[in-house]
């Protein structure tokens, strides 16, 4: 290697002998040298032994010197004493030990196992005592105290250790141990004691519970019912002392029901329940569920899980005030309750309690006022109020208070930014029901007044012709058309009325006043309701009228559709011959038969008119119809005068406008649009295609149905015509030719591709 490079190897190949990683570990292996190991020595004799200590004493006394404070020398110093047998010398080095750091757990736990380990006993002993004494928050010097004195049989002895030990007031695991003491030994007088000093020392209802299920255990019941009865007089009815006592209760519940006590647990869980709120009583609202689905009834369960649901609801409005929809679950939650409660024949009192509570609930919902002026927040809120007045008015039959509720909502409510007709109509609605009709118009008309609406107009409409106040419907109609003379519903059912009512003057009179207003939000509709009106009353001349009237106007294809099929179509007779034919007593009522010949024309008036105005798909779509109406009315040759009409899909060759390049694009062609606008190449496609057909007949060979081209070539051809069709064929050929290089590539209707989709 040179430069600090690696060597290059010039010999690739591999090694005639070759190593494995196992040869290789296993020669590491027995290269590594042996680690030192001091060796063994063997005492011959006493003077060797007594070399021997002096030397490790020695060393013990020098390490000590260096590092005092380091109790493990110590205790290698002290145990090293002990297992040579110089227990005398160990306690020595424990005491100089103790003397540097008396608070060693360590040393005074080492220092015990020593003398124990050498059975001295009562050294152990007095050992225990000072540390105990020296250091009484330490339990684990109290435990083997206590170990060691019951495991030299001297009960009363460990009990006197316990004793000192509860002076101090340990934890509960102290505690805990002094009982499981008295109990090995069957002194359950004495454990009961101690878990008296226990309560006492440590009032916490864990410990009152061990006490109560202690007393249960040993079938002390009186005993059980004392502990916890005195749990409760000492937890007393603060609000937060029950619900820190909430499994003091559950405790106590749940003794009484292994007892088959059911209705002692039931009044101890309806009293804690009662006194707690309903948010922090859940896991005890829990146990009481499932106490009343094994041992309970219909309607204690019942009450139960409303409870529940209760604190569910109260947890969701805690977090969002405004969830109208909990609300609303809510108050149904409550109403059912209600219910529930009179079908089982509850008290006046109960049902009072009950019905104060969803008036509450209701209360706290309509208080929940919507933020800022828009109505979608409004929307789910104004409910709250029709609700709470419809219990008012159908459960409690108070109808002043309800009465109250309508009037406050209607105050609360922005009328000069939004309203709610709902509302309104509502509460006149409810003035009606109490037969106090005046004050039902007097609101529906403050609301008009105050906020015009269509759906109020609609209400107080409907609520007059329902009293069948005709002539305030019609007075309603005229303000309803005077607020809004654009509506064409209104107009509709406005005639409706007049109608219904016989008096068709007027039903005309409203429709000619609605028709001639300038701007209609749906014209259409009001045209349809007055010809239909005609109709049914067999008025064919007016309603052609209104028709003529219409397709000038409009012109659409639609009413020129619905006006040849009116013309088609039979119509009832005249009311006047109607009615006679009723005192006839004739069941059906008397047709007048449609005029085809008229239903033609207005196809053909409606196609020119479309022609005129250049809409194609429009005319495609009259042209369906009219062929559907054809071949149900019409002849043979009517069909195929309508087919002769129909269009084919041409491609035409056009010049972009933004690119300069010329673009295909497809077209409806009419055969009268071509004839008119080419006449010299419509004649020779129509000699073509007679040619054509001429040519398949004579040779009997089929054809396939040509396009409107095709079907006015075969109309108009003649056999004679056809003997010489070939020379003028030729004729307009030329001249085609001629036209077509004069005009150019303008963009005009390549009728050769047209004809793209015939087979030659």
């Amino acid at each position: 290697m040179q430069d600090g490079r690696a060597p290059r190897i010039k010999n690739r190949a591999p090694a005639a002998i070759q190593v494995t990683a196992e040869q290789l570990l296993r020669d590491a292996q027995e290269r590594q040298e042996s680690q030192f190991r001091a060796p063994k020595q063997r005492v011959e004799d006493f003077e060797e032994l007594h070399e021997y200590r002096g030397r490790k004493r020695e060393e013990f006394e020098k390490r000590i010197r260096q590092t005092r404070s380091s109790i493990k020398e110590w205790l290698q110093y002290a145990n090293w004493e002990a297992s040579q047998g110089e227990y005398a010398r160990s306690r020595s080095i424990f005491e100089r030990a103790l003397d540097v750091d008396p608070r060693s757990v360590q040393l005074w736990l080492s220092y015990t196992e020593m003398e124990l380990k050498g059975r001295n006993v009562q050294h152990a002993r007095n050992l225990f005592d000072r540390a105990v004494t020296l250091l009484p928050r330490v339990d684990q010097l109290w435990y083997k105290y206590v170990y060691l004195e019951e495991l030299l049989g001297n009960v009363p002895g460990a009990r006197q250790v316990f004793e000192r030990w509860m002076q101090w007031e340990p934890d509960d695991k102290a505690w805990q141990a002094y009982i499981k003491l008295e109990q090995r030994y069957n002194e359950l007088d004495r454990a009961s004691a101690i878990y008296e000093r226990w309560v006492a020392v440590r009032p916490e209802p864990r410990v009152w519970v061990k006490w109560g299920k202690f007393e249960e255990e040993r079938a002390k019941l009186d005993k059980a019912r004392e502990v916890f009865q005195t749990a409760l007089e000492f937890f007393g009815d603060d609000e937060e002392q029950i619900e820190k006592a909430q499994a003091v209760f559950n405790a106590f519940a749940k003794m009484e029901t292994r007892l088959k006590e059911y209705e002692r647990a039931r009044v101890i869980y309806k009293f804690a329940l009662s006194r707690l709120p309903r948010s922090k009583s859940a896991a005890l609202y829990a146990a009481y569920t499932k106490f009343e689905k094994q041992h309970g009834t219909r309607s204690t369960l019942e009450s139960t899980v409303l409870g529940k649901r209760r604190i569910q609801y109260e947890e969701e409005l805690t977090h969002d005030g405004r969830n109208y929809d909990v609300w609303f679950d809510y108050a149904r939650l409550e109403e059912g309750a209600l219910r529930d409660l009179r079908e089982e024949g509850a008290t006046g009192e109960e049902e009072e309690r009950v019905t104060n509570r969803v008036r509450e609930v209701y209360e706290r919902a309509v208080a929940q006022v919507p933020p800022g002026g828009e109505k979608r927040h409004w929307r789910r809120y104004i409910f709250l109020w029709l609700y709470y007045a419809l219990f008012e008015e159908i459960e409690t039959k108070d109808y002043e208070r309800a009465r109250q509720i309508y009037e406050t909502a209607i105050r609360v409510v922005p009328h000069k930014q939004f309203t709610f007709a709902k509302l309104w109509i509502m509460f006149a609605r409810f003035e009606v029901r109490q037969l106090k009709l005046p004050a039902a118009r007097k609101i529906l008309g403050t609301a008009i007044g105050m906020c015009p609406k269509e759906a109020l107009f609609k209400g107080y409409i409907q609520l007059e012709f329902d009293l069948r106040e005709f002539d305030r419907v019609r007075t309603l109609y005229e303000k309803y058309i005077e607020w809004d003379p654009t509506n064409s519903a209104a107009w509709i059912k406005y005639a409706e009325l007049e109608s219904q009512l016989e008096d068709f003057a007027r039903v005309r009179a409203i429709y000619e006043l609605g028709v001639s207003q300038t701007a209609l939000s749906m014209p259409e509709l009001l045209w349809k309701a007055y010809i239909d009106f005609e109709t049914e009353e067999g008025e064919r001349e007016k309603a052609r009228a209104l028709y003529e009237r219409l397709v000038q106007t409009s012109g659409h294809v639609k009413v020129w559709i619905s006006y040849a099929t009116f013309e088609a179509e039979p119509i009832p007779v005249a009311r006047a011959l109607r009615e006679e034919a009723e005192d006839e007593e004739e069941e059906e009522v008397p047709m007048v038969e449609g005029d085809p010949v008229r239903a033609r024309q207005a196809f053909e008036r409606g196609y020119k008119d479309l022609k005129s105005k250049g809409l194609k798909h429009e005319r495609v779509v009259l042209l369906e119809i009219w062929k559907a109406f054809e071949e149900k009315y019409g002849a043979a040759e009517d069909v195929v005068k309508v087919q002769g009409m129909m269009p084919i899909t041409s491609k035409r060759r056009i010049v972009d406008k933004e690119t300069g390049q010329t673009v295909e694009d497809w077209d409806i062609v009419f055969a009268d649009d071509e004839r008119e606008a080419n006449p010299t190449t419509f004649k020779f496609l129509q000699m073509a295609h007679a040619w054509k057909a001429a040519q398949a007949k004579s040779g009997g060979g089929s054809t396939t149905v040509l396009s409107g081209f095709a079907a006015a070539a075969a109309a108009r051809a003649s056999a004679s015509e056809l003997s010489g069709s070939n020379g003028t064929v030729r004729r307009d050929a030329e001249s085609h030719r001629r036209e077509d290089r004069e005009r150019g590539e303008d963009g005009s209707s390549d009728v050769a591709s047209s004809n793209g989709d015939d087979e030659d």
